[in-house]
């Protein structure tokens, strides 16, 4: 019972990262755009970040200049694709491209650069006696899963009770509609883009100051942007799922790691020890997962079935009806 706390404590932390990642994807995905760079806004988060709180001495600076930074540069991906009319998906991926190069070259050197301050972890007084509760939510968690837990919650009200919420539900179901009730539909959407870079930036700092902290590479993310695109269909654009499976994520990276360690497991010899290449299989299972719900989730038959936005990845241009 001790392992199984520890191994969900430490995957509610590192599901925090897929957390924010995830819902900024699901808003920019509710507006009807398909942003594939989560990942280079991520390696940008995590670089800017660290190397601020580097520099200042003060983590709580570094994140707010992650998400500004992450978000300065997910606009460059609202232009194209809303502005310009272009492929959401090719534009998306050249995100990455550019995020992660941007990110490795300020970022040279960073790996080296010495102790670096760290946000806050703390435990909440009462909730943290909660049997088994407690101890995987409440007890030495970052002061960034204590804001996951707050942002999920507010993210999934703002959407479906709200009236910018009903706003931002309207641009990705039938924008043309929209436009005509007097909605601006080009704002909408490259304000929804601009929140799903900030959120992406705010994952990136989170693993750089709270989850993998004092430690920058091009392995930082270690493919988590796609894993949190994979997530947006999996939890069928809403928030409270979207939670649910990042957690989930997280215990599940973290119990594969740790089942590798013991030579015994349940009494038997461990294959995962004596056999590295199982290790490897396992590693791989949540990126072919990913895979799977993104090839499945691109059939049309299923994302109606599923909710997806119906203007998701369509551009829309003023005038044309039934877009």
């Amino acid at each position: 019972m001790e392992a199984l706390i520890i191994i969900l404590q430490a995957g509610v932390g590192t599901g925090t990262v897929l957390l924010f990642a995830t819902l900024g994807e699901v808003f920019a995905e509710r507006s009807g755009v398909l942003n594939l760079g989560v990942e280079g806004m991520m390696l940008i988060g995590a670089m800017s970040a660290y190397s601020v709180a580097l520099s200042t001495g003060d983590p709580w600076l570094g994140v707010l200049v992650a998400m500004l930074f992450a978000g300065a540069i997910s606009q460059i991906h609202a232009f194209i694709s809303i502005t310009l009319l272009a492929d959401q998906v090719v534009s998306g991926l050249a995100l990455t491209f550019l995020g992660t190069g941007i990110s490795l070259v300020l970022g040279e050197g960073l790996s080296k650069a010495g102790a670096v301050s760290l946000l806050p972890t703390l435990s909440v007084p009462l909730l943290s006696k909660i049997p088994l509760i407690g101890p995987i939510f409440f007890t030495n968690q970052s002061v960034m899963v204590y804001i996951g837990y707050l942002l999920t919650p507010l993210a999934w009200y703002y959407i479906n009770y709200t009236r910018p919420g009903l706003h931002l539900r309207a641009v990705g179901e039938y924008p043309a509609a929209a436009d005509a009730l007097g909605i601006n539909v080009y704002r909408l959407r490259y304000l929804y883009v601009l929140v799903g870079g900030m959120l992406a930036g705010l994952a990136g700092a989170t693993i750089s100051l709270a989850v993998s902290p004092g430690w920058f590479s091009e392995l930082t993310t270690a493919g988590q942007g796609w894993i949190a695109v994979g997530l947006v269909i999996f939890a069928q654009w809403d928030p409270l799922r979207a939670a649910a499976g990042s957690y989930a994520f997280g215990a599940l990276r973290r119990l594969i790691l740790d089942i590798q360690g013991p030579t015994q497991l349940f009494g038997f010899p461990n294959p995962f020890y004596y056999n590295p290449y199982w290790g490897f299989f396992l590693q791989m299972l949540p990126y072919a997962f990913t895979i799977i719900v993104l090839v499945i989730g691109s059939r049309e038959a299923v994302r109606k079935r599923i909710g997806a936005p119906a203007a998701l990845g369509t551009p829309y241009v003023r005038g044309e009806r039934g877009v």
